[in-house]
C-alpha cells in the first residue's frame, strides 16, 4: 500500500493507523501547494480531489477520505482492536465519533489556516471552544474516545487536536485534552508516525 501524505496534515491519522496495525506501507509525500508528489508526479492523477490522504491499494485502487481509510485499515487487522466489528452498535459509535471529528473539529479548524479576517477568526474559535468543551469531560472519564481501548477515532482526534498549536488555539481551558494528547503521543505506533513525518 502507498499512503500519500503531507506532514502533520489529516493524513497523519491513517499513517498512525498503519503503524498501530503493523501494516507494511510506502509513504509518498505531497506538496499541497503545487499538487506534486516528492517523485515529481501530478497528485491530481492519483486523487482528483487534490488533497491528502489517499491510499493506493496493492491492486491499484485508490481510497480517499481519512475516516473511510482508517476504518478500512482497522478492518484489515481486526485483532488489533482499532475498530469494533462492522454491524455492531460499537462500530456505529466509532462512526459517530469519526463524523463528529470530521464535521465539527476538522472543518472547524480548517478556516484558521486560511488567515481569515479577525472577526471571523473569533467566531470560528468560539465555535471550536464549544465543541472542545463538549469533548473534554468525556476524556476526563476515560482514556480514549471508545473507553479503555485506543481506536482509529483516537488517531484522527489526536491529529486534529495537534493543529491547535499551529493556529494558536490555547487548549489550557481543557486540561483533559492536553493529558489526552500526551497519552496518545506516547504510544509506540504514534511515535513512529510522528518521527517519520519529522514532527517530533
Amino acid at each position: 500500500m502507498k499512503l500519500y501524505y503531507s506532514p502533520g496534515a489529516c493524513s497523519l491519522s491513517p499513517h498512525i493507523a498503519l503503524c498501530e496495525a503493523g501494516l507494511a506501507h510506502e509513504l509518498i509525500k505531497v506538496d499541497l501547494k503545487t499538487k506534486k508528489t516528492e517523485l515529481g508526479d501530478d497528485f491530481y492523477a492519483t486523487n482528483p480531489k487534490g488533497y491528502v490522504p489517499a491510499l493506493q491499494l496493492d491492486g491499484g485502487e485508490v481510497l480517499t477520505e481519512g475516516p473511510a481509510i482508517i476504518q478500512y485499515l482497522a478492518d484489515l487487522v481486526p485483532a488489533t482492536g482499532l475498530a469494533p466489528a462492522a454491524g455492531t452498535l460499537a462500530r456505529v459509535r466509532l462512526q459517530e465519533w469519526l463524523n463528529f471529528i470530521a464535521t465539527e473539529l476538522h472543518k472547524g479548524f480548517s478556516p484558521l489556516f486560511r488567515n481569515p479576517p479577525a472577526e471571523w477568526k473569533e467566531t470560528v474559535r468560539a465555535g471550536l471552544a464549544g465543541r472542545l468543551a463538549y469533548l473534554a469531560p468525556m476524556l476526563e472519564r476515560q482514556p480514549y474516545l471508545m473507553g479503555d481501548a485506543f481506536s482509529v477515532a483516537d488517531a484522527y482526534l489526536f491529529t486534529i487536536l495537534n493543529w491547535a498549536k499551529w493556529v494558536k488555539l490555547d487548549l489550557a481551558p481543557w486540561p483533559a485534552l492536553g493529558a489526552y494528547l500526551a497519552r496518545v503521543a506516547a504510544r509506540p505506533g504514534v511515535q513512529k508516525a510522528l518521527k517519520t513525518e519529522g514532527l517530533l
